[in-house]
């Protein structure tokens, strides 16, 4: 087997998964939706809703936390924090800074207050891709010198408006990655194949609406009359607080729900992974000697995707099954297992859904994808965390079965909207059991408490000012700033357990 220029890769993954979770045959009930459509056709369960206290920052910190702790990583040997989400917190401050401040916070009494001082900290954003390219970036940075440590995490609450059609794919979570040479589980490979375009199949705009229009729907709202009835320093009297404080004709409106078109992002995401994978087959074979066959998959021993549902990757890769298997001399097969022949059009939608229906198709997916999807069901969409939560959820589903996977390569396919694909492999180190037996994945999922739909919709809503779970030995947002001089800056805090006298 060939080895990599050099060895480097993830050493271990720790995942945070907020405490409260939304049963989806609750959301169904509310919905009227048939929750076999929900839980059978795309393979949901439950999706992970974070509490009054938590957010992308919390989150990513607790995550990182956990890794630090269970690798006793001393604070000032970090050198580098790179954090890939699609929830930023504001417009210049990135949730890496947050997640350092929080980190120090922590270690300070310990290691001193400049503890993380030194440590490079940034935030890289391309929807569910933009933690993949901290962790390419970070693996790169690594390669350059032996005593290089880096910690990359992915963070996101995916939320989506009420009764939208991406509402029971909603989840949340943060995903921390130790980074450096000669990794204990997965040593990352050289090849990445690339395909990148501008399309609009889910987007977050800040959108703009004139001023004087905004404030005419307020007050159409209150029956006050007409903007012109109140004089321009009656609406701008506070001018770090105001709504309307600007002087500018056009106001400019975040909101964290998406624009998305979701058969178009299916589209997108099939014949971007489909572009990166033939990339990708082109990159390794500049460096990988005595490949033989044309079923280039067939080099990999489990298949690990970005999910926005758990039952995603299953529908989208018939394509690329079925060209492979042409390739592989089994098209006579095809034929006979879907009793239809292969058209010219090997993309046509309704023969690529028989395809799916197949038994030699099923009998791939429970080998090559299946064991990935459990904690995706059970958790949601986590968007740049997706295929790294569905990464942690198959090693551990192989530990607790037995499967040796020493040696063996992980094909990878990532997708981040807007739209970019990237496809790369790793393979497995001998001590991975050791490293995947302390994940502890399944048990957090099991551990969880359940939400109704009228607690649910409150905190969606964010009409819920207390905790509902006071969960400790954690970090929490303690406030954010109304001061007129710092108007939003976000406070954190370290919620201590009892037992945690030493910080």
């Amino acid at each position: 087997m060939e080895k990599y220029s050099i060895t480097v890769g993830i050493d271990d993954i720790a995942a945070y998964i907020p405490n409260l979770y939304l049963p989806i045959e609750t959301l169904a009930e509310a919905r009227s939706i048939e929750y076999a459509k929900l839980h059978k056709g795309l393979g949901l369960t439950a999706m992970a809703m974070p509490d009054v206290d938590e957010d992308a920052a919390t989150m990513a910190a607790n995550a990182a936390l956990e890794l630090m702790r269970r690798n006793k990583l001393d604070p000032r040997s970090i050198g580098r924090l790179y954090v890939g989400t699609e929830s930023g917190l504001d417009g210049s401050k990135p949730i890496a800074s947050y997640v350092v401040g929080m980190l120090t916070q922590y270690f300070e009494n310990q290691y001193g207050k400049d503890c993380l001082l030194q440590c490079d900290a940034v935030d890289l954003t391309f929807a569910c891709i933009g933690a993949v390219d901290a962790l390419q970036n970070t693996l790169d940075w690594a390669k350059g010198a032996p005593n290089r440590v880096g910690i990359v995490i992915a963070t996101d609450f995916a939320k989506y408006e009420l009764g939208s059609g991406g509402e029971y794919t909603q989840g949340a979570g943060a995903i921390a990655m130790l980074v450096k040479q000669n990794p204990r589980l997965l040593a990352m490979g050289d090849a990445w194949g690339v395909a990148t375009t501008d399309v609009h199949d889910f987007f977050k705009p800040v959108r703009q609406i004139k001023r004087e229009d905004a404030i005419n729907e307020a007050l159409q709202f209150s029956n006050s009359g007409s903007v012109n009835n109140f004089p321009e320093g009656k609406i701008q009297s506070n001018p770090a607080l105001g709504a309307f404080d600007s002087t500018d004709a056009y106001l400019h409106l975040h909101r964290d729900t998406p624009i998305f078109d979701g058969q178009y992002s299916n589209d997108c995401y099939q014949e971007r992974i489909k572009q990166a994978y033939q990339r990708f087959i082109s990159e390794a074979l500049g460096y990988v000697n005595g490949h033989t066959g044309p079923a280039f998959s067939g080099r990999w021993a489990r298949l690990i995707f970005h999910l926005p549902y758990a039952f995603h990757a299953r529908r989208i890769f018939a394509e690329i099954y079925l060209e492979e298997a042409i390739k592989s001399g089994k098209k006579l097969q095809i034929e006979q297992e879907t009793g239809v022949p292969i058209p010219t059009d090997k993309n046509d939608a309704n023969y690529l859904k028989l395809v799916s229906k197949t038994p030699g198709y099923q009998v791939f997916v429970q080998e090559y994808i299946e064991k990935g999807e459990r904690a995706s069901s059970l958790v949601g969409n986590v968007y740049t965390g997706s295929i790294f939560l569905s990464l942690m959820s198959l090693l551990e589903a192989d530990y607790q079965e037995g499967q040796d996977l020493s040696g063996k390569k992980l094909g990878f396919f990532a997708y981040g909207s807007g739209s970019k694909s990237k496809v790369f492999e790793g393979e497995m180190q001998a001590q991975w059991q050791e490293v995947v037996s302390k994940f502890n994945l399944s048990g957090k999922l099991e551990n969880r408490e359940a939400l109704d739909y009228a607690t649910y919709e409150a905190l969606h809503r964010g009409k819920l000012d207390t905790p509902i779970n006071e969960i400790k030995d954690s970090f929490k947002l303690a406030n954010i700033s109304v001061d007129p001089q710092l108007p939003g800056v976000r406070n954190y805090k370290f919620a201590k357990a009892i037992i945690n006298s030493s910080v």
